[in-house]
C-alpha cells in the first residue's frame, strides 16, 4: 500500500507513483491496518467513508479538493451518420479508448456507465467535470459512409474550458486501429504533461507509446471482425434475452472472420455467463461455454485484463473455488487497475467471503471510478447491509434508485434493511414500490410474517413457488429461513446446490440465513461451495 503525504489517501495499487488528487510522489504506506480510514474522495454525491471504528458514512457532495489532474470522462461520441443505427460505432469507439485508457497508470478515468449518462444531454463540459470528479473531458464525433469514416475528437480542460488538444481523422476503416492508437497517445502524453507540470512534447513518447501498445493487447486485426464486436457489445447492454442472443451471434460472426481475436472471445464468455446468471440458457451450458472461450482469450493474450476477470467470476459463482477466483480477480486488478467492473467484481467475491474491509474498500475505489452507476450503488448497499451497516445500506439503495438505470429487485432489498431496522411499516411502502412481481412477493413474504400476518406471508409464498423457475431455489430458501422453517429452507438451498445456482455464494453473508447458522447442516454447506471457515 501507499499514501500521499499530502492528502494522505490510501492507495492499493502499487505501480501508482503520483496521488491522483494533488500530484504528490507517493510513500510506502503502513504495511497493514483493520479499518478502513480514508478522506472523502472529490466525486459529486454521497460516497461511502469509514471512520475507526469501521461504521460507514456518507459525505456530502461538495468537493473539498480540485479533481486529479489525470482525471478523464471520455463521452460517448456523437453519431453524425444519417439514421441512428451507428450509434453502437461511435458509442462502441468511445468505450474502446475508455477501456484503453483506463489501463494507463496514473490515469484516473470515468467508468462508462457515468460518462455514457450523459449522452444526449444538454449538459456543459463544467458540469460534466463536477459530476464525474474529473480535470479534463474528451468528446467527438464520428461520421461514416460506407468505407469511410471522419472522426473528431477534442480533450477539454474542465476548470475553464481551454481545449488542450483536438484532431479531425479522415480515414478508412481499415486504419481505424491506427486513429484509436493516436488519440490514446495524445490524450495520454497531453495528461502526463499536465500531471508533471511539462509541456506534453516534453513527455516521453516513447514510454507513451509502450503503455497504449500494452493497454490494446487482445484487440482484432480485422476491422470488420472490430465493427461486429462493438454491435454485440451494444446489443448484449441492453440487456434482454434477444439481445444477448443477438450479441452472442455477432461475436461468433467475428471470430469466424478473427478467430485470434482474444478480447472477443472474452466478450463471448461474457455473454454466456449472463446468460447462466439469467437463466436465459441452461447454467451448466453456458458456463462452459464461458470457460472454454474465456481460456481461449487467455491462450491467445495472457496478459489480457478482461479474460482473468471473466475467469474469476466462472470461478466464484460456478466453480465454487473462491481462493483460485480471487487469484485470478488479483491479477485482472493488477493489469487493469482502473475497471471500475474488475474492481466491482473483486469487491464483491470479498463480501461474499466475509472480508467487509477490503468489500468496502474495493467498492469505493468503484466509486471513484463510477460515481454514476445504479447497479453499484445497488451492490454497496446489498454489502452494507451483510456488513451490518443499515443506515449505510438505506442511503446507497436510495442512491441505486434516484438514478434512471436503476433495475429490478432495489426496493425489495432496500424494504429488508428497512425490516432489519424494525421499521416494518416504511418496509411495506418501500416493498410497494418494487417493479418486479417476484421479487414484490419475496420481500412481503418476509415482511408480513415479522409482522405477524402469516396468512399474506403464505399466499406471497405460495405465489413464489407457483413462478419459481430453476434460478429461484435460492430466494424461496431464504424466504424458508426466514420464517425459522430450517428444513424447508435447507430442501430449497439443497436444489440451489443441484442446480448450481450462482445465487449460492451469497449464502455465507446473507442476513436472511441468521437461523441456520447454528444447525448442523450449515457448515457442511458452507464447505461444499467454498466458503467454509
Amino acid at each position: 500500500m501507499k499514501r500521499c503525504p499530502q492528502c494522505r489517501r490510501d492507495y492499493y495499487d502499487d505501480t501508482l507513483k503520483f496521488c491522483l488528487d494533488d500530484g504528490s510522489s507517493l510513500l510506502e504506506g503502513p504495511g497493514s491496518f483493520s479499518t478502513l480510514e480514508h478522506e472523502a474522495v472529490t466525486v459529486p454525491m454521497h460516497v461511502l467513508v469509514t471512520s475507526e471504528d469501521a461504521t460507514a458514512q456518507f459525505t456530502s457532495p461538495l468537493l473539498t479538493a480540485p479533481p486529479p489532474l489525470s482525471s478523464i470522462a471520455v463521452l460517448p461520441f456523437r453519431n453524425l451518420s444519417s439514421g441512428q443505427e451507428g450509434d453502437y460505432f461511435s458509442d462502441g469507439l468511445a468505450e474502446e479508448l475508455l477501456n484503453v485508457l483506463s489501463k494507463i497508470d496514473g490515469l484516473r478515468v470515468a467508468a462508462r456507465t457515468s460518462a455514457f449518462s450523459f449522452k444526449n444531454a444538454s449538459t456543459t463540459i463544467a458540469e460534466i467535470g463536477r459530476s464525474l470528479g474529473v480535470a479534463t473531458v474528451l468528446e467527438g464525433s464520428v461520421r461514416s459512409a460506407g468505407e469511410r469514416v471522419r472522426i473528431s475528437v477534442s480533450l477539454v480542460k474542465v476548470s475553464d474550458g481551454f481545449q488542450l488538444w483536438s484532431e479531425t481523422y479522415d480515414r478508412t476503416l481499415d486504419d481505424i486501429f491506427a486513429v484509436q492508437d493516436d488519440i490514446a497517445q495524445s490524450v495520454v502524453q497531453e495528461l502526463r504533461g499536465l500531471l508533471l507540470g511539462v509541456e506534453p512534447e516534453n513527455v516521453s513518447l516513447k514510454d507513451v507509446e509502450s503503455d497504449v501498445a500494452e493497454a490494446v493487447r487482445g484487440r482484432a486485426a480485422d476491422p470488420e471482425a472490430y465493427r461486429l464486436m462493438l454491435l454485440g457489445r451494444y446489443r448484449l447492454s441492453i440487456f434482454t434475452r434477444e439481445n444477448a442472443e443477438a450479441a452472442i451471434d455477432c461475436y461468433k460472426r467475428a471470430l469466424d472472420i478473427d478467430p485470434a481475436f482474444a478480447l472477443c472471445w472474452a466478450e463471448l464468455a461474457r455473454a454466456y455467463s449472463i446468460c447462466a446468471g439469467k437463466s436465459w440458457a441452461s447454467t451448466d451450458e453456458a458456463f462452459e461455454l464461458s470457460r472454454a472461450a474465456v481460456m481461449r482469450a487467455l491462450e491467445l493474450e495472457p496478459e489480457l485484463a478482461e479474460a482473468h476477470a471473466q475467469l474469476g467470476r466462472i470461478q466464484a459463482a460456478y466453480d465454487w473455488d473462491i481462493k483460485v477466483a480471487e487469484a485470478s480477480y488479483d491479477r485482472a486488478l493488477a493489469l487493469a487497475p482502473g475497471s471500475s467492473s474488475v474492481l466491482d467484481g473483486a469487491s464483491i467475491l470479498a463480501y461474499k467471503k466475509g472480508d467487509f474491509d477490503r468489500a468496502l474498500a474495493l467498492s469505493r475505489r468503484v466509486l471513484d471510478h463510477d460515481p454514476l452507476s445504479a447497479p453499484v450503488w445497488h451492490n454497496l448497499g446489498l454489502l452494507c447491509h451483510c456488513a451490518g451497516l443499515l443506515d449505510e445500506a438505506e442511503k446507497a439503495f436510495n442512491r441505486s434508485l434516484e438514478m434512471p438505470t436503476s433495475g429490478v429487485a432495489t426496493s425489495a432489498l432496500l424494504a429488508m434493511v428497512l425490516l432489519d431496522r424494525g421499521e416494518t411499516e416504511r418496509a411495506k411502502e418501500i416493498v410497494a414500490a418494487e417493479s418486479d412481481e417476484f421479487w414484490r412477493d419475496w420481500a412481503l413474504a418476509m415482511i408480513s410474517y415479522r409482522d405477524g400476518n402469516i396468512a399474506a406471508s403464505d399466499a406471497a409464498l405460495e405465489r413464489l413457488k407457483s413462478e419459481a423457475t430453476v434460478g429461484d431455489a435460492y430466494q424461496i430458501a431464504e424466504v424458508h429461513a426466514e420464517r425459522k422453517e430450517a428444513d424447508e429452507a435447507f430442501a430449497w438451498l439443497e436444489r440451489a446446490y443441484e442446480a448450481r445456482d450462482p445465487g449460492l455464494t451469497h449464502a455465507k453473508v446473507d442476513p436472511r440465513f441468521r437461523n441456520l447458522k447454528n444447525d448442523r447442516r450449515w457448515h457442511p454447506l458452507m464447505e461444499s461451495i467454498g466458503l467454509g471457515d
